[in-house]
């Protein structure tokens, strides 16, 4: 083949620098969605494959820590969850936050536990921690099947729960949570290739950041008993997220409508620095990490 002819060729890939400020190159990810979905398939496959239970954990664990709450908190410290049944709010607190607890802490650590095939073989880097946020969002969904059954059974025992017209936006706020727990994850994982010790915080943070989120509480309530601190749950988008999607599920409380305005805001806000670190980091990191 002459040189020519090389070069009028037309390349099905064609890997060049990113000279963009801000790119999430979709185009490219959706010609490597066969690679994700491997990914995928990978991340709930291998996790509890040697394991005695095996996917029971994703049960297991949202139902204990519910059954948990319940009895230290809603039991012995007195915190009220109205006409809502308490375990059925705990874990429907527990069982959204985890959501994005794990694509949190499972990108956090992207460029350290992919480093050796980073460095051997060119794909979107940003496949990596796209795999972490749809494996835990199929998690997600097992979670919330079983939510549903419980919620059932209160709902049979008379309990005084219903769905509202905001139900149907309940996906949209799990994909807000997914996007946020992505972009604070990105945003981590630049950093800790440099910063190592990070790692060491996330999983402290994540717990402390757990208490100011609203989960085992109503945001009312913080409102009412400790209005001088209750500036600092008003400014945390998760909260407002957790207190939504409880009024979607259970009809509990109001619907913060400027409140998830301010989480939109915020989250995409996230995710956009999120997005241009990662791209940043990804063309040196293979120096530091």
């Amino acid at each position: 083949m002459k040189d020519k002819d090389i070069l009028e060729k037309d390349w099905l890939f064609e890997i060049t620098p990113k000279n963009k400020f801000f790119s999430l190159n979709l185009k490219e990810v959706w010609q490597y969605r066969d690679l994700l979905t491997l990914f995928v398939k990978r991340d709930i496959v291998t996790v509890y494959k040697q394991t005695i239970l095996g996917p029971l954990w994703y049960l297991i664990q949202p139902l204990f820590t519910s059954i948990t709450f319940t009895i230290v908190f809603n039991n012995l410290a007195g915190i009220s969850t109205g006409v809502v049944p308490s375990f059925l709010f705990n874990l429907a607190s527990i069982t959204v936050w985890n959501y994005f607890t794990a694509c949190l802490t499972g990108t956090s650590n992207t460029f350290a536990s992919n480093a050796g095939i980073f460095g051997k073989v060119y794909f979107p880097r940003i496949i990596a921690p796209l795999t972490v946020v749809i494996s835990n969002l199929i998690k997600f969904v097992i979670q919330l099947v079983i939510f549903f059954v419980f919620y059932a059974y209160f709902y049979w025992k008379g309990a005084l729960l219903s769905f509202n017209w905001s139900t149907i936006l309940f996906p949209a706020a799990v994909v807000l949570m997914g996007i946020l727990g992505l972009g604070f994850g990105m945003i981590i994982s630049s950093m800790v290739t440099k910063y190592r010790d990070l790692n060491y915080l996330i999983g402290f943070g994540v717990q402390l950041l757990m208490y100011v989120s609203a989960v085992i509480y109503p945001m009312a309530l913080i409102e009412e008993k400790i209005p001088d601190y209750g500036w600092i749950i008003s400014y945390n988008p998760l909260a407002y997220i957790v207190e939504t999607t409880r009024y979607m599920l259970l009809g509990v409380g109001e619907f913060p409508v400027w409140g998830m305005l301010y989480t939109v805001a915020i989250t995409f806000s996230v995710f956009i620095m999120g997005v241009l670190l990662f791209n940043r980091t990804e063309k040196s990191f293979i120096d530091t990490v």
